[in-house]
């Protein structure tokens, strides 16, 4: 087997724990994966986390865009450095400029990978 089969196989397996954690964390589920297959991880994470067995609280960190398109505006936190050395964490949903591209059916992944989801910029603050 492949590495991206064992690891969609893992992912698979955990998302049925029949006990799951109350906080799963996952950092770039996309590495070694084919990226036709985000989209379907990304819905399984997503049924994992509204499932009424547990309501799991899931924190995924990602570089790809294919799999960001797969989430809606709620469901994508941007996180970064301020000049300060600070973090500033913003929804994508508060970003005006960014809800009316999806919208217009703009893919949130290709938004974001345009820079498009750079809440330090003053042009898509309003």
């Amino acid at each position: 087997m492949s590495d991206g089969t064992l690891k969609i196989f893992s992912y698979l397996l955990l998302l049925n724990d029949p006990e799951p954690p109350p906080f799963l964390c996952i950092e770039e589920p996309e590495n070694g994966l084919y990226h036709k297959l985000l989209e379907v991880l990304a819905t399984e994470f997503r049924a994992y986390a509204e499932s009424k067995k547990g309501g799991t609280h899931v924190f995924i960190t990602t570089h790809q865009p294919y799999f960001v398109d797969a989430l809606e505006p709620e469901e994508v936190w941007v996180i970064e450095k301020g000049v300060d050395g600070f973090s500033k964490v913003t929804c994508a949903k508060d970003i005006p400029f960014v809800q009316n591209m999806v919208l217009e059916g703009q893919p949130l992944g290709s938004l974001w990978a345009s820079d498009h989801l750079d809440a330090r910029d003053p042009a898509h603050a309003s």
